[in-house]
Formats: structure tokens, sequence, C-alpha cells
């Protein structure tokens, strides 16, 4: 189950989404005389020249958006394989290498993730006023050794749990900035009109990485172990850091006005700029709530088929990596409905299907039908979680002034990690008092009323004013 929706509606779907591309000599002027933000260039990038506009393909999701844009998705595809691939891998070793009881595995996840995202916070006001490219090559770069430090030490015989626990908090951090980063940086990177159509290719390949990666990694842990899937992680870490240098060209330097001095403010201010919007704060709401409900009761659906309703392992893993071509499916669907029914109602529509779908989960049952009940839920949801995320990420980098980009991104994406992390623990405590099945019709019940924020919200293209800084 949790293959199948990591990050379900979370920007980490996308690399702009809470996480995943000739010279010059045209006569236009350099990327550095455009302030970051304005209308970008997507064309060739001589290595350390100005990035030029070339003249697309027609096609809203065919066409061309450039060489650098070409690089970026590049790298973005080399990590999100690598990370699917090596999916549940520190939970695998600590079970199977280091024999760490139940309690401990599940202190593994909760600590990389909360205290990931706690690390994470104050780095967005730094991140904010600085080039994002080099952030982005140093997230990976610091991934690829954090990483790589856990083969290193069981080679020598020295791998602890606490390291687990280290390498997964500093992972999660970097994950977050990374994240905040790439989408400021894809907003500078391409068009306006084009965010749409990139933030869908970046979803198609979430989803691609989703389908393919943990089967392979699944055989991998089978031939190898658990750490081969964490060197290929850590390596598809660094690919990416190669392909984001590569991409070239000069990324001006963002300017800060008034008091340069860090504020304690300054941390807030990501929160402090969605809470006060009048559309952002219902779709944060939203998303963070629909997100979490997902993804709480996973591990009590996972329970329940592996154990009482006696499903085989690979009839797991077949029930929720099969569904994933929908999120393929959804996220090329996503601009040609945009084109013809409008922003306002895909995002209403698609983001209101999502939610009806997983309350018959708590309906699953024994034999294929219900194997092929699990499939079918999984598939309408994926679906529609592939239109909704790169209508919605696009939407929100739209409603979001430059300089606040990487803050509101840094925000959104702890308080989902956050969010999340907390209601699958209670709802593991709520399913030791009602049993399973009620907890998860609970989670389905609570998803249905989740579109009440959705409604009443305009989201027709607004121009947002580039002016206004913190």
């Amino acid at each position: 189950m949790r293959a199948g929706r990591s990050g379900a509606d979370g920007p980490d779907t996308s690399i702009a989404s809470d996480g995943s591309g000739g010279s010059g000599g045209t006569g236009q002027p350099a990327e550095a005389e455009r302030p970051i933000g304005q209308a970008a260039s997507d064309g060739p990038t001589a290595p350390g020249g100005p990035a030029q506009r070339t003249v697309p393909t027609t096609g809203p999701s065919g066409r061309s958006l450039g060489r650098s844009f070409a690089w970026l998705w590049a790298a973005y595809a080399a990590s999100a394989f690598g990370t699917r691939f090596a999916f549940d891998a520190f939970t695998l070793i600590a079970i199977l290498v280091l024999h760490v009881g139940p309690t401990q595995v599940s202190l593994l996840a909760a600590t990389g993730l909360a205290v990931g995202a706690a690390v994470a916070v104050p780095l967005g006001p730094w991140v904010e006023f600085r080039r994002k490219r080099p952030v982005m090559v140093a997230m990976d770069l610091i991934r690829f050794a954090a990483l790589l430090s856990v083969p290193a030490t069981y080679a020598l015989g020295a791998l602890s749990f606490a390291q687990l626990l280290l390498v997964s908090v500093v992972v999660a951090a970097a994950d977050i900035t990374f994240t905040a980063a790439s989408g400021a940086y894809l907003k500078w990177l391409v068009r306006p009109e084009d965010l749409l159509v990139a933030n869908g290719r970046f979803e198609s390949t979430t989803w691609t990485a989703t389908v393919l990666g943990p089967p392979v990694g699944g055989v991998a842990i089978g031939l190898f172990g658990p750490l081969t899937t964490v060197v290929a992680n850590a390596v598809s870490h660094l690919v990416s850091a190669a392909g984001i240098q590569a991409i070239g060209g000069r990324e001006p330097r963002p300017v800060r006005t008034g008091d340069r001095r860090f504020r304690a403010a300054d941390v807030l201010e990501g929160w402090r700029y969605i809470l006060t919007h009048p559309a952002l704060r219902p779709l944060f709401l939203n998303t963070v709530l629909v997100n979490a409900l997902i993804m709480a009761p996973a591990p009590l659906l996972a329970f329940l088929m592996l154990g009482p309703l006696g499903y085989a392992p690979w009839q797991y893993a077949v029930a929720f990596a099969v569904p994933c071509v929908g999120g393929i499916i959804g996220s090329r669907l996503a601009p040609p409905l945009v084109a013809r029914f409008g922003r306002h109602r895909v995002m209403l529509t698609a983001g209101t299907l999502r939610a009806c779908w997983p309350l018959a989960l708590a309906f699953v049952g024994p034999g294929p039908g219900g194997l092929v009940l699990v499939i079918t839920v999984e598939l309408g949801l994926i679906t529609c979680i592939g239109v909704f995320n790169p209508v919605y990420a696009t939407y929100r980098l739209e409603q979001t002034p430059t300089d606040r980009v990487v803050r509101m991104l840094s925000a959104w994406s702890v308080t989902g990690k956050t969010t999340t992390a907390a209601l699958t623990a209670l709802w593991g405590l709520l399913a030791a008092v009602t049993g399973p099945r009620t907890a998860i019709a609970l989670a389905g019940l609570l998803l249905l009323i989740t579109p009440v924020l959705l409604l009443r919200q305009d989201y027709a293209p607004k121009h947002v004013p580039e002016g206004r800084k913190s």
C-alpha cells in the first residue's frame, strides 16, 4: 500500500509539488538580466552561458521545454527511480541485519520524518535568498554521502541502529530542502504557461518510478540483500547532482530588500503566507488532511491483508503496484483536461473524487474478489491524484511571489509530513481499540468531508505581483 501511495497528495510527488531539464548568440539578453521569477527561458543553455528562448513545438503536453528542463527532468527521474528502488530499505535493514523489534522499527520511521522536518524548518529562509541550483546539488551530495555511509559502516562491521536513525533524519531534511529549492527553480526555469506541462511530466515520472522501482528493488533485495538498494539509491542522487550541474547557464542571485539580517519571523513566513492567502489556505488544509487520511490507515490495511485475510506478499505487492499506472494516465490527462474544462472545474472534480475511493477498502475480503476490489479502488484513487497533483502544484506556484516560494513549499512539506506521522500513530492506537476495519472506515468517512475545503474557491489563473518582499 505504501509503495503505491507514497506522497499521495503531498508536495513530494513532483519536483515542485510537498519534492522531484546550442549555444547562445541569438542576440537576446543574458539570463542574469531577467529577475528571478519572471517568464523564464526554456531554450538551450551553453555551459556557463545564458539560457535562450526557443520556439516550442505545438501541442500542450508534447512540446519541448528546452535543454535545461530536459536535464532537470532527467536528474529528477534518476533520483526518483533510485528512491523507489530502495523502498523500505531501512526498515528491512533494521529487521534483517540489525534484528531490532517492532518498537524500534516504528521509532525509525517516525524519527526520520518528524526530526528531519524540524531540522528543515530553519533552512527555508536560508535557501530563499540563495541560488537554487547549487542548493539542489548540495542536497543531492548530502543524501549521497549519508546513504553511502550505511553500506560502508556495514562492511566495517560498525553499522548500528543509531546510525540508521541519524541518516534517516539527514536524508529527510535534505529531501524537504531539495523539494522546496527545486520548486522555486522550476518556476524560474520555465514559462508560466509551461508550468502545468512540466509538473505533469514530473508527476508521470513519479508514478512510473513507483510502478517499476519497488518490484525491481524487491528482486535485488532477494538476490543481494537490502544494502544493495541503498547503494543504488545513493548513486542515483549522485547522478541527479551531475544532471542538475549540467544545466549550466547563469542563475541570478535573488535580491533581498530591506533588513537583510535573519529574523526569527522568517522561519514562520511560509505558514504566514499560506494561512493568510484566501485560496491557498483551504487548499493547504485539504491536501494535508487528504494525504494524511490516505496514508494513516496504510499499515492497518497491510496488517489486514497479510494477516487475517491471508494474502501472499506478492499479491499484496501486485494490488498496490499495478494501480500506479493510473498516476501515469492521470498526469498525462491533466493538461488537456485543464485546456478543455478549465482549472477550477478540474481541481474541484479531481479533488473531490480522490476523497471518495478509500472508504471501500474497509470492506476488502479474502480471495480474488478482495484483490480486485483493492486494485479497482487504488486505480481510481491514484488516477484522480495523478490529475489533481500537477494542477494544484502549478496553481500553488503561480499564487506565490518568487521571494516566498521556498518558505511556502517548506512549510507545506513539513506540515504534510508531520501530520501524516501523527495521524499514522493515532490510527494505530485507534485500531488497537476498535479493530483495523473500523479504523480504516473512519479514515474513509473523514475523507468524504475534505472536499468542502475546495468549494467556493476560484482557481482560475490570477496574476500575483512579484513585488512583495519579506
